[in-house]
């Protein structure tokens, strides 16, 4: 009888609990159109090659997991679409993601959007090659010097000799239609543009829309003023490379980025609404915001703004 009664208790609990689970692990979005976010580190990822420094020594004692390179999903449910933003190092894992979590289906891919030519944001085609996916004609939608630099360059000219990849060019405030939900932008920004220009993205939906800025250098260098162009989006992926200055040991003229404290400091006096826009993404291995339990993260969230998380994803 006792077993009887416990066995009739296990399964009302599990029941119960199913329902819950389901939901946790399933969130509902208000759109079927929606980004997510598939990595937040810089180029070189976290734990960051050569650093024996605490912030990476903390990785191999457990304290810290890996972060993967900056990249965001674009995903449309409706129309069985999915586009990536950035070829990274971890992008063998960060399709994967959108395989098993998001949407499986055949291509692969419908399309990659890169912004320039740094390895974290374009070395990830390599895996579309010859001796690792083998694809055809993948959609790789890039500026006309990216697009040349790839074209003219090995290995990555064997991936057009192939037709592994195709290009789609894109040109300065030309907007790209991928559906009659989902539209993007590219525009021009200023940053060390050895091989190829360097753009950012606006990425349109049929209720809200986003910009994808991971790396500029300073705010003021720009043609635009940054805080009137978060107000006129919903969401702003803002370059977060370095918390302050002093944080590395290189010149930072080698390098140029705003620190996080300088754009802190631009949307001082502006609405907790307009500060919550901002989601900080591509944080060096040195910057302690990457970290989820810093202070320097509980800090930035609690004057408003937001930092970037794998998983974290936003309904257009």
């Amino acid at each position: 009888m006792q077993k009887l009664q416990f066995l009739l208790f296990f399964c009302v609990f599990i029941a119960c609990e199913a329902p819950k689970k389901k939901a946790i692990l399933s969130p509902i979005l208000e759109s079927q159109q929606y980004i997510t976010v598939l990595g937040t580190a810089q180029d070189a990822g976290y734990p960051h090659i050569g650093c024996q420094k605490e912030c990476c020594r903390n990785f191999y004692t457990g304290l810290h997991k890996k972060q993967k390179v900056v990249s965001l999903g674009l995903i449309d449910l409706e129309k069985n679409q999915k586009w990536l933003f950035e070829a990274t190092p971890d992008m063998v894992t960060q399709l994967a993601n959108l395989e098993q979590n998001h949407l499986k289906k055949n291509p692969i891919i419908d399309g990659v959007f890169l912004t320039h030519a740094h390895i974290g944001h374009y070395s990830g085609l390599m895996y579309f090659g010859r001796e690792a996916l083998g694809g055809r004609g993948i959609r790789i939608f890039a500026m006309p010097k990216m697009k040349a630099y790839l074209s003219t360059n090995g290995p990555w000219k064997q991936l057009v000799k192939l037709g592994n990849i195709v290009f789609t060019e894109l040109a300065h405030l030309t907007t790209i239609q991928l559906n009659n939900h989902l539209k993007v932008t590219p525009f021009l920004v200023p940053h060390r543009d050895e091989f190829s220009e360097t753009v950012g993205y606006k990425i349109e939906g049929k209720q809200k829309t986003a910009l994808f800025i991971p790396d500029i250098n300073k705010w003021a260098k720009w043609s635009k003023d940054i805080v009137e162009e978060v107000k006129k989006v919903d969401i702003a992926f803002l370059d977060a490379t370095f918390l302050k200055s002093g944080e590395i040991n290189r010149p930072i003229s080698e390098i140029p980025h705003p620190f996080i404290e300088e754009t802190v400091a631009l949307f001082k006096n502006e609405t907790f609404a307009t500060k919550q826009k901002v989601i900080f993404i591509h944080f060096n291995h040195t910057n302690p915001a990457l970290q989820e339990n810093s202070k320097e993260r509980k800090t930035l969230e609690k004057e408003g703004f937001r930092v970037a998380f794998e998983g974290m994803q936003i309904g257009l």
